[in-house]
């Protein structure tokens, strides 16, 4: 009897290993999606299930896809659908769901099956691939939308959602992305962090379970955690070698990313809005689309994921993401609250003898029944403050044309203070609990944006500036408050406010970029709250950080730079910290560089140098902003953080290393490999950003390299203690 049960098991194993080995039966449809370098496929087979059958490397020859085993699975499924292109939820699958809905009748069971996909040209070289599912028992659909950018190597996903039942259906959860990785191990790296210290890395490994990745801040959605990570497969990531997919949510507000190591330990990911308190009833006949989910997969590890990334959001995403920036001269901490015209009028030339472009004048400027000379008041009367600008904006555009440079202003226009004029005219506009005791963020509450009253003045807030201004250069968007007091007076769907919001903030930015499509836009959340490319649409640039001390910000920006270019990422000098000017610069100078700081206190040398460091910043600035990034030492790893940017054609790369330690005889001890440049050109290494008074110890006009040998030999910068900031022009010789 055990005889025969154990000869009956062995049958059943060698049945199933041939189903695993086979290949895909023919009558089986095969739908690639590709880029450059990688391919997504996804197979539909005589059950019309749709599943994910390859995420990598794409194969030569696209015909050998329908050879991969019908189930690659490493194991028995009993469901079958383990590795679902969308994966539903209330059936036979009991793993995470992409989806979770309520039908009208309250059957709470959801069942997708393939119809049709096309393909199409999406503009810029891209190409649309839609796929059409369907519920076989209800009048419920969805389709998955895959946008590929080959030459970038970027998949652009999201799903849109609808149906034609007799009443409303409940959508419990409706995730962008769904993948599925088979590998041996999964090493995710994730971001997490708090005011002032952003982007903080954490690499673990996945292990069985789920790992939930979330917000619930509602607006500042990234002030904790990101909805950006790498995923390195088999081994933890390397900068220049392995298999790395780099992802990020498009999303302002609420979201989940779920990682779920399966029973058969393939990897299953889930990306999308938060389903915390946001089900969201959807009327028949119209359609929910979900934001974008943005991925590259890299087999030259976080280097190529990250350099894939920028060129895709240079060419793709940000506003003139291959134009110019503005640099500029901020009041904040020169002034702080404590300001009038002759003061700021007074700072214009601060500005021009410094030599930037533009001043920015920051909070306080604004309120007259309650003034704006502290946090506590005045968000949401945004007309000048008598007292302080009795001639109003105008007159500072004016005068700071006259002087040689623009002019921009702060704004925080989804934000009121309690003691406001706003506040009492319009309650009902603010996002607070009836019959609780109102709760601050920051002396703050978040105004109501899913009201179209409420957008509509936030867009006037800013139209308003613009229409009075019209040769206003510049705005800082700022939003300092999370959504505490989570209730809408006019929606009629409380649970739909999370989702609301951040819909009808996009609404308003929209209109403002279409009305101003040039204007340049620092998207500013107290920091990092709000980095994600859902909002970089609209802003040609970021603040990562009120943290500016130039030690930290090396660790700041070199996490960001991950996922987003040099082009729009603000870096200013300020006086936080104790480096040396020369320091703060050659951080600030790796990005979209600006000053924070009381040019008047600058000593005859600082400024000297201020002034010289920012007519070198204006010559190299192409490179830095459009060139390729390449990490070269890492700041966790050693005393010296590294990191270079090299231009297209490349006959010119700019490359930075700084000194991350304070222990005793610290520095370069060696050569640094370069990376990027042409192995068969020859170059000139040259020290920029020489301190007046002092020599470089690297400046020799006769001497040159191969580029061959820099990569393979490599350049001590010569980092140590005395010298704990280098810039270097490397420039192919004549």
């Amino acid at each position: 009897m055990i005889r025969t049960f154990l000869f009956s098991q062995f049958l059943l194993l060698l049945s199933l290993s041939t189903v695993l080995s086979a290949p895909a039966p023919p009558d089986d449809t095969h739908i690639v999606i590709e880029t450059r370098q990688t391919a997504l496929v996804i197979r539909v087979n005589k059950d019309k299930d749709p599943v994910i059958v390859h995420l990598g490397t794409k194969l030569s020859h696209p015909e050998e896809y329908a050879r991969i085993s019908s189930n690659g699975k490493r194991g028995e499924d009993y469901t079958a659908i383990y590795n679902s292109a969308y994966t539903p939820a209330g059936g036979r699958n009991l793993l995470e769901p992409a989806i979770q809905v309520t039908h009208a009748d309250g059957n709470p069971s959801l069942d997708l099956r393939y119809v049709r996909h096309e393909s199409k040209p999406a503009g810029d070289g891209a190409t649309l691939t839609t796929i059409y599912l369907k519920d076989p028992q209800y009048a419920f659909e969805v389709a998955l939308h895959y946008k590929t950018y080959p030459d970038e190597d970027v998949i652009e996903q999201w799903s849109t959602i609808k149906h034609t039942e007799k009443k409303a259906v409940t959508l419990h959860k409706y995730a962008s992305a769904n993948l599925y990785i088979p590998a041996d191990t999964y090493y995710l790296t994730h971001f997490h962090g708090d005011w002032a210290r952003e982007m903080n890395p954490r690499e673990e490994a996945l292990t069985e379970g789920v790992k939930v990745l979330d917000t619930k801040l509602g607006t500042r959605a990234d002030l904790f955690q990101p909805p950006s990570f790498l995923l390195a497969l088999d081994k933890p990531a390397q900068e220049n070698e392995g298999d790395v997919l780099a992802g990020t949510l498009a999303w302002s507000g609420n979201y989940q990313i779920a990682f779920e190591v399966d029973p058969l330990h393939n990897l299953r990911f889930m990306a999308g809005i938060n389903p915390y308190a946001s089900a969201y009833s959807l009327a028949p006949g119209k359609e929910f689309t979900t934001p974008a989910f943005l991925f590259t997969y890299s087999t030259t590890g976080k280097g190529g994921a990250s350099r894939s990334l920028h060129r895709w959001a240079r060419k793709h995403r940000i506003p003139q993401g291959d134009g110019n920036r503005l640099t500029l001269l901020n009041n904040w901490e020169a002034t702080y609250f404590d300001f009038n015209e002759e003061k700021i009028t007074a700072l214009f030339k601060d500005g021009k003898k410094l030599g930037v472009d533009l001043f920015l004048l920051d909070d306080g400027w604004f309120g007259n029944k309650y003034p704006r000379n502290n946090d506590h008041t005045s968000l949401g009367d945004w007309q000048e403050n008598k007292t302080k600008l009795p001639h109003g904006l105008g007159y500072l555009v004016s005068e700071a044309e006259k002087t040689g440079i623009k002019f921009g202003i702060w704004l925080e226009p989804e934000m009121v203070s309690p003691k406001s004029e706003l506040y009492e005219k319009h309650p009902d506009w603010v996002l607070k609990l009836p019959n609780r005791e109102e709760y601050y963020f920051r002396n703050q509450l978040v105004l109501d944006l899913s009201n179209p009253k409420v957008q509509d003045f936030v867009f006037g807030v800013v139209d308003n500036v613009m229409t009075k201004n019209p040769s206003l250069a510049y705005i800082k968007w700022d939003c300092n408050a999370v959504i505490y007091n989570a209730f809408s007076a006019t929606n009629p769907n409380p649970s739909h406010l999370y989702v609301d919001y951040v819909h009808g903030l996009y609404k308003v930015m929209e209109r403002v970029h279409t009305k101003y499509p040039k204007l340049p836009l620092m998207l500013c959340s107290g920091g990092g709250g709000r980095v994600d490319y859902g909002s970089l649409r609209y802003f040609t640039e970021f603040w990562p950080s009120d943290n500016t001390d130039g030690l930290e910000r090396i660790f700041i920006q070199w996490n960001y730079s991950y996922f987003f270019p040099a082009i729009a990422t603000c870096n200013h000098i300020t006086d936080w910290g104790k480096q040396p000017i020369k320091f703060r610069t050659d951080v600030a100078m790796m990005g979209k560089m600006g000053y924070d700081i009381v040019v008047s206190k600058l000593d005859e040398k600082e400024l000297q140098f201020s002034q010289e460091a920012l007519k070198t910043y204006d010559r190299l600035k192409p490179v830095i902003w459009q060139g390729d990034q390449y990490r070269l030492a890492s700041p966790y790893e050693g005393d010296v953080a590294s990191l270079m940017y090299v231009n297209g054609s490349k006959d010119k790369a700019v490359w930075f290393s700084y000194l991350v330690s304070n222990r005793y005889n610290a520095g370069s001890k060696g050569n640094i490999r370069l990376a990027g440049l042409d192995p068969a050109k020859t170059y000139s290494v040259q020290e920029l950003n020489v301190y007046p008074g002092t020599k470089s110890s690297i400046n020799n006009a006769t001497t040159t390299y191969s580029g061959n040998y820099l990569m393979t030999v490599g350049f001590n910068p010569n980092v140590d203690a005395r010298r704990a900031s280098v810039v270097l022009e490397v420039t192919e010789a004549n």
